[in-house]
């Protein structure tokens, strides 16, 4: 058999440790055992995961270990995509997680990289979260001083919420935000 070229990710996944980047992966390449009882082992590492995307297509996403956030610029080679993952339930890892992403956008490497920033764990966070997470992470500053396009999105490994929009995302169709559930 002959040797075939690796197939390089163009996809990368980070965040602080514990932000949930390993059950997110998890739950979007179709693991339906992921529940309330579900845990992981922080990342020491990176982990190699190909997802099926919506258009037929597959996407090798690199997810990379928040205990590497030191050595993670040694990742981005042709990377086109970052998914970056933050606890929107840890309001104390906010901020460190913006300090984080402000780093990994300054970087050169990644200029034009699209950028998709999942606040997770959203199934453990009350409503207002999603606009706390923003504050604490500066987000309207941050926008104003990158280059990339930010798309934002909540998501829960646990419900399921938001994997669809990520999906999307990766395809590079725009995700249809998830229809809010209204109670009678």
């Amino acid at each position: 058999m002959a040797n075939l070229p690796p197939i390089l990710p163009s996809c990368i996944c980070l965040g602080p440790i514990g932000s949930g980047k390993t059950m997110l992966l998890k739950k979007l390449k179709g693991n339906e055992d992921i529940d309330i009882t579900s845990t992981s082992v922080p990342t020491v590492g990176t982990n190699i995961t190909t997802l099926q995307l919506p258009n037929e297509k597959e996407i090798v996403v690199r997810e990379v270990g928040g205990a590497m956030a030191p050595l993670w610029n040694q990742y981005y080679q042709n990377i086109t995509r970052i998914i970056y993952v933050v606890d929107a339930s840890n309001l104390c890892q906010i901020a460190a997680a913006g300090v984080l992403l402000y780093t990994v956008l300054a970087e050169p490497q990644l200029k034009q990289a699209k950028v998709l920033l999942v606040l997770s764990k959203m199934d453990v966070s009350y409503r207002q979260m999603r606009n706390e997470a923003l504050l604490m992470l500066q987000f309207a500053r941050l926008q104003r001083e990158i280059s990339q396009s930010v798309t934002v999105l909540e998501a829960s490994a646990i419900t399921g919420e938001g994997l669809q929009a990520i999906k999307e995302w990766l395809a590079g169709i725009k995700p249809t935000p998830p229809t809010k559930k209204v109670a009678s």
